[in-house]
């Protein structure tokens, strides 16, 4: 457990390295609370990105001058319209090999999973394109909709072995936001007949060892890796600094030479492919502070207390709600769903979604209405389980005191009996307040 003294000394130290990004640093004081501590961090956030456009303000869609812009330890080279962006700068990847990696940075994650998948259309041809249950929706729906040399398999069992041989390249997609039992099984296939792997690393953090086990794993059975993510999520201490994305391509000579020329190929057509969609990253959005020791140990430790919270969140939810509960262990564990009793269309779900938050909201506690994860506080969405073809929703876990959370997972599970068992303990009857953890909140 995480007391609230221990919270704010690494929120300082958090706000210490974003402050040391600046050229004119603040005078900060440590945060006296956890709204203090997020309103301190999002004014910095502020800060820098004000002091990039006025430092940076040769900075255009043409590069007209000789300066070659900059953004902390990131500098970019290109012509108009960033159609030829080349960045030069540490790996948000903390593994061997990663800073040697060739990497292509885009406007966001969607713009890089579509142009690596629209790249393995033409540099595979017709080609099978495994997605398991609980992929990123927008990917299956790009799939489905724009990738057609691709055919999607989803199959209803973790096995790559069981699926029939049909002479078509196969690829897999696997993806951080299924559920753990399936990523784990795909990680005991032995000797997989694959042509690629693609790995949606966005929900696990850029230190994560699960993505050194898949590359460890791809590895020893010598195949091709593209790693894509969403650099909006876990990259930037929960400041949602800027849209962007990346696709990393990682092969050495374990793959052997064919596998290595089918990742140069992929890697000029994914290049062409964003160049005509217009997907360049953004060089603003590049977040000054990151690549540091400090920055790395920070983000471990953050993502290490939303874990620890996300399994908190988990064991309460299965006790108190059992069935109510949707999938509660992702891969990820950064959040969890819960699936109302009756079925509820799109705008049903969005309905509870944002009357939770903003119930709880107004019991003081630091739950918000957000469509993403990742935060210093938790959030509640909708969204769509393709496996039971229902609308729920979903409880991002924040970064926050052990205590403080556990009152709120306790007061999530409470709205949710009242809401949807009346009569049951939590109702509003029952004399349990919704905010007990608001004293602590400041």
């Amino acid at each position: 457990m995480e007391a609230l003294e221990d919270y704010l000394d690494r929120k300082h130290q958090e706000l210490e390295l974003l402050n040391a990004a600046l050229a004119k640093p603040s005078k900060l004081r440590r945060p006296g609370s956890v709204v203090e501590a997020i309103r301190q961090k999002f004014q910095l956030a502020a800060a820098l990105k004000a002091e990039h456009a006025l430092h940076e303000w040769t900075l255009t869609e043409t590069a007209w001058t000789s300066a070659r812009p900059h953004a902390g330890p990131f500098v970019f080279d290109y012509d108009y319209q960033r159609a030829d962006l080349t960045v030069s700068g540490p790996s948000f990847y903390d593994f061997a090999g990663a800073d040697d990696s060739p990497t292509i940075y885009t406007s966001s994650g969607m713009a890089a999973i579509s142009a690596l998948l629209l790249a393995c259309v033409r540099v595979l041809g017709p080609a099978e394109l495994v997605l398991w249950p609980g992929s990123y929706g927008e990917t299956v729906e790009f799939v489905d909709r724009h990738a057609r040399g691709l055919r999607r398999l989803t199959p209803d069992h973790p096995r790559l072995d069981c699926l029939p041989d049909s002479g078509q390249r196969r690829i897999v997609l696997l993806d951080s936001s299924t559920p753990f039992d399936t990523f784990a099984a795909t990680l005991r296939e032995q000797d997989p007949r694959l042509d690629l792997v693609i790995f949606d690393t966005t929900c696990f953090s850029n230190g994560s060892g699960r993505i050194r086990r898949v590359l460890s794993w791809a590895r020893r059975w010598k195949l091709p890796v593209v790693l894509v993510r969403s650099h909006t999520k876990l990259d930037s201490l929960g400041l949602e600094y800027g849209r962007m994305g990346s696709a990393v391509f990682i092969g050495d000579r374990s793959v052997g030479e064919p596998g290595a020329r089918m990742l140069q190929r992929l890697f000029a057509e994914m290049r062409d492919a964003v160049r005509l969609l217009g997907g360049a990253a953004l060089p603003a959005h590049f977040p000054p502070f990151v690549g540091s020791k400090a920055y790395r140990v920070l983000t471990g430790r953050r993502i290490a207390a939303m874990l620890r919270n996300g399994r908190r969140a988990a064991r309460c939810f299965a006790d108190r709600l059992g069935r109510a509960s949707g999938e509660l262990h992702f891969a990820h564990g950064l959040y969890v769903t819960l699936l109302p009793p009756e079925p509820l269309d799109e705008t049903g779900a969005k309905h509870v979604a944002a009357e939770l938050s903003e119930d709880l909201t107004r019991a003081g506690m630091l739950l918000r209405h957000a469509g993403s994860f990742g935060f210093d506080f938790g959030a509640t969405e909708w969204g769509y389980d393709q496996r039971r073809d229902r609308y729920l929703l979903r409880i991002a876990i924040p970064d926050l005191p052990t205590v403080l959370w556990d009152d709120t997972a306790h007061a999530v599970a409470d709205w949710w009996l009242a809401r949807f068992v009346p009569g049951s303990v939590g109702s509003p009857a029952d004399p349990r307040p919704f905010a007990q953890s608001t004293p602590a909140l400041g």
